[in-house]
């Protein structure tokens, strides 16, 4: 985004932007800064900082153009008077942890946020603020991308403190105290547009699929547990392979989203992992399905991958590693298991992120 903003404008300017590490680029003007995701880190917390203090000071005449996407809540972190980065730490590991919906996670990011929920609109004031977004958010709620940055936080902190509840994530009084104080930033939100979203993928590979013969069959976004989910798509495919499914194959069953995963086990592993690892097994190796489900920014949970593939032999050549697939699922280790089968997709950084994408490819022979 910050490349492409440059060839538009075309002439100097300047700015910064927040990355994940190995993630970054080359701009002529914008600094581009490099921090963790999706836990944050010092790195990160600077980054927000110096992103803050150069918005500070601007006048009437000035414009902010504000590049938002996804991981965007990790990675510009700047913790409100009172919070530490380890107590933020904690509480996003958690929330992680748990089994939390995307909106869940912000909501209570926001109460904890100097930069969130508007915050950084309001420090840009009186400057114009252009706000240019690409969506990984299901739904495609711009309040929720990178937590809104730019956008009225109209959550409330009754609402933040339930999902605490909720998820049973401990808290210290004192951070139950800030969040009980915290006062919604009224904005002028500006001139705001989404640039992308996850339909745009679904979309373009349904393109695709029609021009090599394969009726697609998008389900849209989604949420929802990804090993539950990963279950019922079996369950889908199966049905069409019956002849007693919406569709006939050859067909592609594609979805969006965002699923999420309640950590139970001490494995290694994203929610995409998660989901291919639950499909592979409902299905029970039928020879007539292949699978992928990836993030689109190439980064699955916290792996290398961008996710996995899965074919009618994953579950033999798992056996023949000696891998209890089930188990392995149990204990939130789908990594291990599609390392060793060979069908991890490692794309590399991507640079960009409309979130989840997963396809079924069901064959008609």
């Amino acid at each position: 985004m910050a490349k492409e903003l440059e060839k538009q404008w075309g002439g100097p300017l300047e700015g910064n932007v927040i990355v994940p590490y190995r993630h970054g680029d080359d701009c002529r003007w914008i600094h581009v800064i490099e921090a963790s995701h999706p836990v944050p880190d010092k790195t990160g917390l600077s980054a927000a900082a110096k992103l803050l203090d150069s918005v500070s000071n601007l006048c009437a005449n000035d414009t902010v153009i504000c590049l938002i996407s996804g991981g965007g809540s990790a990675l510009m972190c700047l913790p409100i008077d009172g919070i530490s980065l380890i107590e933020k730490q904690a509480i996003t590991s958690s929330l992680l942890n748990s089994g939390a919906a995307i909106h869940e996670i912000n909501c209570v990011r926001k109460k904890l946020s100097s930069i969130k929920g508007g915050k950084l609109a309001a420090a840009c004031m009186p400057a114009s603020v252009i706000t240019l977004i690409i969506s990984d958010v299901p739904g495609n709620d711009i309040s929720m991308v990178a937590s809104g940055p730019t956008i009225t936080d109209t959550s409330t902190a009754r609402e933040a403190l339930e999902i605490l509840d909720r998820y049973e994530i401990e808290v210290t009084r004192d951070v139950r105290n800030i969040i009980e104080s915290s006062q919604p930033i009224l904005i002028a939100d500006g001139d705001i547009r989404v640039l992308a979203t996850s339909d745009d993928a679904l979309l373009a590979t349904s393109a695709l699929a029609t021009k090599l013969n394969v009726t697609p069959y998008s389900l849209g976004d989604l949420h929802g547990d990804a090993k539950t989910l990963g279950k019922e798509h079996a369950e889908l495919a199966l049905q069409i392979i019956s002849g007693k499914g919406p569709i006939v194959a050859p067909c592609v069953v594609l979805s969006g989203g965002e699923t999420t995963v309640k950590v139970e086990g001490s494995g290694r592993g994203g929610r995409n992992g998660e989901y291919a690892l639950s499909l592979a097994l409902a299905l029970k190796s039928h020879p007539a399905v292949h699978a992928i489900a990836c993030d689109t920014d190439g980064i699955d949970g916290s792996g290398n991958n961008a996710g996995c593939y899965i074919s009618p032999n994953t579950l033999e050549k798992a056996k023949i590693a000696g891998l209890d697939a089930e188990a392995m699922l149990n204990q939130n280790n789908s990594y291990e298991l599609f390392e060793a089968t060979h069908e991890l997709i490692i794309t590399g950084p991507t640079r960009t992120n409309v979130n989840d994408f997963r396809a079924i490819f069901i064959d008609s022979d």
